[in-house]
């Protein structure tokens, strides 16, 4: 059985921004990352049913670094969206406005080899920095 978790974050931006943001190449560069010594060197994304969304992600100190990729499964534009990356876990985005805000929820199927706790912290930490960079260039 697979285990889901779930991270928010309310951002202090509208939905067609937000929407923009997280699924262009160009910002997903500039917040897809935990911590500032990472960073995210290149991204894909072709959102659509059956297109992949591909991104490397590294330590800036070249010390580790992995790709991702996933197939979009669904897609509603300027709403949500579910993919399955590589080793089979799903991934769902949506969002909803909340008055000038916009809330963003992902949930994600956890792996097998770290904790939940820290996956959690992982995807949180990434979801916060996509709202600092947001909110940064709004």
């Amino acid at each position: 059985m697979k285990h889901k978790i779930n991270v928010e974050s309310l951002i202090s931006a509208d939905s067609p921004f937000v929407w923009n943001c997280y699924t262009q190449p160009s910002h997903i560069v500039n917040w897809n990352f935990a911590s500032d010594d990472w960073h995210c060197p290149s991204a894909e994304n072709d959102l659509r049913v059956g297109g992949k969304y591909r991104v490397r992600m590294e330590a800036k100190d070249g010390s580790f670094g992995f790709d991702l990729e996933a197939t979009y499964t669904e897609v509603e534009v300027d709403s949500r969206f579910v993919f399955v990356m590589a080793d089979d876990r799903e991934v769902s985005f949506s969002m909803s406005p909340e008055g000038n805000n916009t809330l963003v929820s992902i949930e994600f199927e956890a792996e097998n080899m770290n904790p939940l706790e820290t996956q959690r912290a992982g995807w949180q930490a990434i979801l916060d920095n996509f709202k600092k960079y947001l909110e940064s260039i709004r």
